[in-house]
């Protein structure tokens, strides 16, 4: 009995919510719009331009990979994408390539017509300043990767190109601070014809009067215009070095300029005096070491090999730290409008990791990354400067290259 009417009672219920639910779907239908589009994503398109042709060099072990730097701007896409999916942004490389010595203006144009606005440049100093004031133009932030001249950063500095690559001068302070601290203070110093050579001597000047040390000799080797390793035999190496060194002062380390690579190599072990060798080889300070694995650099590395099969080299890390700066920019202002980019990275509390031992900031003075400078072999990190003992009054890091009240840059 009591059976019988709960029946009825209970599908009277049930066809009542069934209305409801009906009524609600409907309801809520007429109130959402037809075709609600999807959340956008930001993409971030970096560029980076290259003048490459392929490089010999006085051993095959030195001769550059096809992808330096690039490949190191490929790795921080990568890690900036990692953090990005979760913010909906996203971040894609753009790889433009052109000759040494050419006209880089079209290409770069070709790229602001991409709608790149954030370009990484690994060209020389005549061709950056070829395209700096036409970025500046068109909202353009340049990241300099590849040139060490100081001359970007000083006589033709320009508010829109940041500078991740080390000067020259930051990398003989960072050599003469440890050759001074060893107390190795006499100096000779060899060097050779091309502009380049001539550039890396003078920083190495500037650094021995800097520091308190003295170049009791120079000599200059002249770049005859031979084939370099197909005329070089060892047995001629090991004859001519002895004498291009011979008869020289009493001297504590033998200083190397050589940026072409003409005589450079040939020095370690064949001097007439046995002496420890520094500067463009023998004991090479640079922005990165591949043997680097201090403050985390192995995580770095690591990830750095999986993807490219070698290890990291200088150019790899200031492609990389430029790319990051880009992401931490990004992901901070939420979006990648180039105004609020700049100025975020203008900002004076800004900074980045980049495996080093310490957070990197930029001089406001030339927009120069401050950075330590390694010195290595061919097989190991020897020490990192700046070293200790060189006091600053603020940062020590401003040790190393020209600092503030040297600065000849007059930013617009």
């Amino acid at each position: 009995m009591i059976m019988k009417s709960m029946v009825p009672n209970t599908l009277v219920f049930l066809f009542g919510f069934f209305l409801l639910f009906v009524n609600v779907s409907e309801l809520s239908a007429q109130e959402a719009p037809a075709d609600k589009p999807a959340k956008a994503g930001i993409e971030t398109r970096i560029g980076y331009l290259r003048a490459y042709e392929p490089q010999l060099a006085l051993s095959v072990l030195d001769i550059p990979p096809r992808d330096e730097g690039v490949a190191g701007a490929s790795v921080a896409i990568n890690d900036n994408n990692t953090t990005g999916k979760f913010l909906n942004q996203s971040f894609a490389l753009d790889v433009t390539e052109t000759k040494r010595d050419a006209d880089v203006v079209p290409a770069f144009k070709e790229m602001l017509a991409r709608g790149d606005r954030f370009i990484l440049t690994d060209i020389s100093a005549r061709q950056l300043l070829s395209i700096a004031d036409l970025a500046r133009e068109n909202g353009v932030l340049l990241f300099n990767v590849g040139a060490t001249d100081d001359i970007l950063r000083e006589e033709e500095c320009r508010p829109n190109v940041f500078h991740t690559a080390p000067t020259r001068t930051m990398l003989a302070d960072g050599l003469a601070q440890y050759l001074v601290w060893k107390q190795w203070r006499r100096w000779v110093l060899l060097y050779g014809s091309h502009d380049n050579d001539k550039l890396y001597a003078d920083a190495v000047r500037r650094a021995a009067t800097r520091f308190g040390a003295t170049i009791v000799e120079e000599r200059l080797y002249e770049d005859k215009g031979t084939a370099r390793r197909t005329d070089t035999g060892v047995i001629q190496v090991q004859k001519q070095m002895p004498v291009f060194t011979q008869n020289l002062p009493e001297h504590d380390v033998v200083v190397v300029a050589d940026e072409s690579e003409v005589f450079g190599s040939y020095v370690p072990y064949r001097t007439w005096t046995p002496r420890p060798v520094a500067g463009t080889a023998g004991l090479v300070p640079s922005s990165w070491h591949p043997a680097s694995e201090q403050w985390g650099g192995s995580q770095i590395q690591n990830r750095f090999v999986k993807a490219t099969g070698r290890r990291m080299l200088s150019k790899d890390m200031q492609a990389w730290t430029a790319v990051r700066i880009l992401g931490e920019a990004v992901t901070r202002t939420k979006g990648n409008d180039a105004g609020q980019v700049e100025a975020f990275i203008k900002a004076d509390d800004f900074s980045i990791a980049a495996f080093k031992g310490q957070k990197v900031t930029f001089r406001t003075w030339n927009w120069q990354l401050r950075q330590p400078i390694l010195l290595g072999d061919g097989h190991g990190v020897v020490s990192t400067s700046p070293q200790e003992g060189f006091l600053h009054q603020f940062s020590e890091l401003d040790t190393l290259g020209v600092d503030r009240p040297e600065t000849r840059c007059k930013l617009n």
